[in-house]
């Protein structure tokens, strides 16, 4: 049976838009997503209370993936979870006081997470991540300010982020010393990853 020309460039038209559906283009590829090294990360946090010097305490076990599309950052996402037993400001039994049921309540709360939904570009050098905090079995919006550094043009390259923001306690029902202890606590998140898209 013949097939005129006209017939034969639709069925390669077809086979084509088909293959599309199926096959990401290279121009539209997702971002390099790396896991987040804890050798070069730290997740400090900074609570005020009345006749106390500022506390400074951090956590040291975590894990995560982190994808950046210096591009596209729309394209960009992180994913942090924390351990919260691994809270450490300096004294055991102010660590120990930290993890009971006043404070994160590790026993029936032993993870802290981030999962982003927004990454907006302010400007070369900055931009700000909003996603999803659960803490204490509550979830709530977040987001953080991020400086950007070691950005190479729009190619791939090692980059640096320091992440700062303001968690407000007793959105997440840690009532514990309230007024004496603030409500806010100042987050700073520092890690690395690689920047551009595969």
């Amino acid at each position: 049976m013949m097939v005129s020309a006209r017939r034969k460039a639709a069925l390669r038209l077809s086979v084509f838009a088909a293959a599309a559906l199926h096959f990401p283009s290279p121009l539209r590829a997702e971002p390099r997503a790396s896991s987040i090294d804890p050798s070069h990360t730290s997740i400090e946090f900074f609570v005020d209370a009345i006749g106390w010097p500022r506390t400074k305490g951090s956590f040291s076990s975590f894990s995560g993936r982190i994808a950046v599309d210096l591009s596209r950052p729309d394209e960009s996402s992180v994913v942090l979870k924390v351990a919260a037993k691994s809270v450490d400001v300096g004294s055991r039994s102010f660590d120990d006081y930290l993890c009971g049921d006043a404070f994160f309540d590790i026993s029936r709360y032993p993870e802290i997470s981030f999962v982003s939904n927004r990454v907006e570009k302010l400007d070369e050098h900055h931009a700000r991540v909003s996603g999803d905090l659960t803490l204490r079995g509550v979830t709530r919006p977040f987001a953080v300010d991020v400086a950007v550094e070691g950005a190479a043009g729009g190619e791939a390259s090692r980059l640096r982020f320091r992440a700062t923001g303001i968690l407000h306690r007793l959105e997440f029902g840690m009532n514990a010393g309230f007024p004496a202890i603030s409500n806010d606590v100042d987050l700073v998140i520092s890690t690395e990853a690689e920047g551009g898209a595969t």
